[in-house]
């Protein structure tokens, strides 16, 4: 089973590009009227919202920085609170959960300070085949390292990798069980560390298995412009929330699991191997 599971790997590998490429730079000031200046450290800001993770937290797979999940969500807060808001992207391609306390700790050697941080990462620890809780804890360790310089933390855990048909099965569907056991993990590590979890596998993997072609960029992997704008749309309440712009209303509730991924023989028959990893 290894065996056959470690050649589709390889398969999968000649199908997804291996991306060395950078995501667009939305760096800057975004103001409510809707301008984007260059930031300087005497330029006025009212918000300092920063993205750190991997290429998805990048934005990497579109063609402008306004498509980057960041700058939507930087451009949104701005309108909709009336707040200069600088953004910074410290997302690098490729990271894992093993590289975020360096890209936390570059920016704080730099003696900057986010107000509200937003972490996407996961998704490269299951391809790398990190050890599933120790990519949570480290996660959580980034979490409390940015709770404790004053952010605000919002973290979208480990997408769904059964919408990525380019994966073959039933390696598709391994992924996709670490993939949501990394996700569950992450949530509990997250939550312990003052932050606030936001599950992007549970909230969008019906988006993207009823329009597959138009939520992937061409590489079959990472979002396209709407993927990610569906991704900020899932990101902006919490991040209202916690600047304390979200209002009386609670946060909408998302499930403990996604119905929108079915249960297949194959994930029920893969359920009792997985559980020996």
């Amino acid at each position: 089973m290894w065996n056959y599971l470690i050649g589709q790997a390889a398969t999968a590998r000649t199908v997804i590009p291996h991306r060395t490429d950078n995501a667009p730079d939305g760096d800057g000031v975004y103001h409510p009227d809707g301008r984007v200046t260059r930031y300087t450290r005497d330029t006025p800001i009212d918000l300092f919202l920063t993205v750190f993770g991997d290429s998805t937290a990048a934005g990497l797979g579109v063609d402008t920085a306004d498509e980057t999940p960041g700058v939507q969500v930087a451009r949104r807060v701005a309108a909709e609170t009336g707040r200069t808001v600088r953004y910074a992207n410290k997302a690098i391609v490729g990271a894992t959960s093993k590289g975020l306390a360096a890209q936390i700790d570059a920016m704080f050697i730099a003696r900057e300070r986010p107000d509200v941080a937003i972490i996407l990462i996961g998704a490269n620890d299951v391809t790398s085949r990190n050890g599933i809780r120790a990519s949570a804890r480290r996660l959580g360790d980034a979490v409390r390292l940015l709770v404790g310089g004053g952010a605000k933390v919002v973290v979208g855990t480990c997408p769904d990798f059964g919408v990525i048909t380019a994966i073959p099965q039933p390696l598709r569907t391994v992924l996709r069980q670490w993939g949501l056991r990394l996700a569950a993990l992450q949530r509990s590590a997250v939550r312990a560390a003052g932050g606030h979890p936001v599950p992007l596998a549970d909230l969008m993997a019906k988006e993207f298995r009823a329009q597959h072609d138009f939520m992937l960029s061409p590489d079959q992997y990472h979002p396209s412009a709407a993927g990610y704008a569906l991704a900020a749309e899932i990101l902006l309440p919490p991040v209202l929330d916690a600047i304390g712009e979200w209002g009386s209303a609670p946060l909408p509730e998302p499930p403990e699991e996604s119905p929108a991924v079915e249960e297949t023989r194959v994930a029920t028959g893969l359920r009792r191997l997985l559980k020996q990893v």
